[in-house]
C-alpha cells in the first residue's frame, strides 16, 4: 500500500511540462530536512543540556569524536542552507502566484512549516552556550514580558527559574530534538495538499496540466538530482572551506551573565525579523509587528481569492508588470531589514530599518491588492479575450464581483474544454 502511494506521488504524479529550476527549491527543502534529522540525531547522542557542560560537550564532539567537527558543522551551516532554500521557495511562490486557488491550503501549510523552522532554529541557537546563544535566549525569551499583566510570570514560566539557567537549557534542547518530527509530519501535509491542487507552472494557467501533463518521476527526478549536486557541493565548500562564515566568533566563548556582548546579534535568517522587531520603540508593538511579518503571509491568499482572476489571465508575475516590479520591490526591502538587523540600533539604520518595514508591509497588503486590481481591470489580454468570446451576455443580472468569482473560474474552465459558451451559463 506504501509502495503504492510513493510510487504515485513520486513517479506518475501529474505535473506540468514548463516547470523550471526554481521549482526545484521544494525538493531541496526536503532533502535539506533529511540532513538535519540525521546530523542532528547523532549530534544529541553525545550532546548534553547543562549549563555546565553544554559548551564542553560542543567542543568535546569538534575535537574528541572521530568526524564530529564533520557532522557539527554540516548540522550548523545546513540550517543556513535549509532557511536559504526556503526563502528562495517562498519567494518563487510569490512571484508565480502559487497561494491562489485551488493552492491556497498549500500556501497555508507553508507558513506554518516556516513558522515551525524558526522556533526550531532559534533553540538550536541557544543549546552551543556560548556568548550570543545565552544572550539571544535572554533577549527573545524576555520579549514575553511585554505581555500585559501575566508577561513577567510567563517569562519565568519560560525559564523554569529567575533567569536563563539549567531548566530553559534543557527545556530548549527538548524542543529542539521534538520540534523536527513535527516538521516533518506539516511537510507530509504540505505535500499531499501539493498532490491535491497540483504544482502551479511558470505561465500561471490553471489549465495547464490537463492540457500537457507529464509524469514527475520520469522528467524533473532528474532535474532534482541535478539541484542535489549544487546543493552539496554549496554545503561541502561551506563546511571545508568558510565553516564560520555564517556564525558568530562570539559563540566560541563560554556564555557569561555578567558579560554583555557590545552587540547582540541573531543568526542571518532571522536578520529581517530581528530588524522589524528593533523598528519600534514599544516593545509589545514590536512583538506584534515581528510575528505579524511571518503571519502575513497566511492572509495573502484568504485577501486575494476574493480577486481571483478568471481562467483565461494567468497567475504569474511573468505576465503581470506591476505585480512583478511590486514584488522586486519587497524583496529589496528584505535584503535591507536583513542589512539593518546586522547594524546597531542607533541612527540612521533606526530610521532606514523603519522605512523597509513600511515597504515590507505595505507590499504584502495593499501593495499587491492594488496591483491585483488594476491587472484584472486593466489587462489587455482580459479585454482581448472577451472581446474574442463576446460573451458580455453572461454578465447581465449578475453581481459586478462574479467576474472574479472561483465559482465561474471553475464554469469557465469546464465549459471552455467542453466547447460550450459561456453564454449558455
Amino acid at each position: 500500500m506504501l509502495v503504492q502511494i510513493g510510487y504515485h506521488m513520486g513517479m506518475i504524479y501529474s505535473a506540468p511540462s514548463g516547470l523550471s529550476y526554481l521549482w526545484n527549491f521544494g525538493s531541496l527543502a526536503l532533502l535539506s530536512l533529511v540532513v538535519q534529522l540525521f546530523t542532528g540525531i547523532f549530534l544529541a547522542m553525545f550532546y548534553t543540556g547543562h549549563v555546565d557542560l553544554a559548551f564542553d560537550s560542543v567542543e568535546h564532539i569538534m575535537r574528541d569524536i572521530r568526524l564530529g567537527w564533520f557532522v557539527r558543522y554540516v548540522h550548523a551551516n545546513g540550517a543556513s542552507l535549509f532557511f536559504a532554500v526556503v526563502y528562495c521557495h517562498i519567494f518563487r511562490g510569490l512571484y508565480y502566484g502559487s497561494y491562489y486557488l485551488p493552492r491556497n491550503k498549500l500556501w497555508i501549510s507553508g507558513v506554518l512549516i516556516l513558522f515551525i523552522m524558526i522556533g526550531t532554529a532559534f533553540m538550536g541557537y541557544v543549546l552551543p552556550w556560548g556568548q550570543m546563544s545565552f544572550w539571544a535566549a535572554t533577549v527573545i525569551t524576555n520579549l514575553a514580558s511585554a505581555i500585559p499583566i501575566y508577561g513577567k510570570s510567563l517569562v519565568v514560566w519560560f525559564w523554569g527559574a529567575f533567569s536563563v539557567d539549567v531548566p530553559t537549557l534543557n527545556r530548549f534542547f527538548a524542543l529542539h530534538y521534538l520540534f523536527p518530527f513535527i516538521l516533518t509530519g506539516l511537510i507530509a501535509l504540505h505535500l499531499f495538499f501539493l498532490h491535491e491542487a497540483r504544482s502551479g507552472d511558470p505561465l500561471g494557467l490553471s489549465f495547464s496540466i490537463i492540457i500537457d501533463g507529464i509524469p514527475f518521476g520520469f522528467y524533473y527526478i532528474i532535474k532534482d538530482l541535478y539541484g542535489f549536486i549544487y546543493y552539496f557541493a554549496i554545503l561541502f565548500i561551506l563546511v571545508f572551506y568558510f565553516p564560520n562564515l555564517l556564525g558568530h566568533s562570539d559563540n566560541y566563548i563560554l556564555a557569561n551573565p555578567t558579560v554583555t556582548p557590545a552587540h547582540i546579534v541573531p543568526e542571518w535568517y532571522f536578520l529581517p525579523f530581528y530588524a522589524v522587531l528593533r523598528s519600534i520603540t514599544d516593545k509589545l508593538q514590536g512583538v506584534i509587528l515581528m510575528l505579524l511579518a511571518i503571519l502575513i503571509l497566511i492572509l495573502i491568499p484568504l485577501v486575494l481569492n476574493q480577486l481571483i482572476e478568471t481562467n483565461f489571465m494567468p497567475t504569474s508575475g511573468a505576465f503581470r508588470p506591476c505585480y512583478e516590479l511590486l514584488i522586486q520591490i519587497f524583496f529589496v526591502s528584505c535584503i535591507i531589514l536583513g542589512w539593518i538587523g546586522g547594524n546597531p540600533a542607533i541612527s540612521p539604520y533606526i530610521e532606514i530599518g523603519f522605512d523597509s518595514m513600511l515597504v515590507y508591509f505595505f507590499c504584502l497588503s495593499y501593495g499587491i491588492y492594488f496591483a491585483t486590481i488594476y491587472q484584472f481591470l486593466f489587462s489587455p489580454l482580459f479585454l482581448k479575450t472577451y472581446n474574442k468570446f463576446d460573451e458580455r451576455t453572461y454578465y447581465k443580472g449578475r453581481r459586478p464581483w462574479d467576474l472574479y468569482s472561483i465559482y465561474f473560474r471553475v464554469e469557465a474552465t469546464a465549459r471552455y474544454f467542453a466547447g460550450v459558451p459561456l453564454a449558455d451559463c
